[in-house]
């Protein structure tokens, strides 16, 4: 069977800064500009976490881009 549907835009990806659970048990992790804490816990476990970086898809936070650049 055919689709006439074009195949779905590649969304490029970037190394991204993230804070990762440090616990074993967890693997919670979420964007280091999505936080709104300066070392955030684990929301899950709350546990520290610890910043790394990993290879995800591109995405723009306009919060974050507004607190940065002194907009509001």
């Amino acid at each position: 069977m055919f689709s006439r549907k074009p195949p779905p835009p590649e969304i490029p990806e970037e190394m991204t800064e993230i804070w990762s659970c440090e616990s074993d048990d967890c693997n919670c992790w979420m964007r280091a500009g999505f936080t709104f804490e300066d070392e955030p816990s684990c929301a899950v476990c709350g546990s520290p976490m610890q910043r790394t970086v990993r290879m995800l898809p591109q995405l723009s936070n306009e919060l974050s881009d507004m607190r940065f650049s002194g907009k509001r």
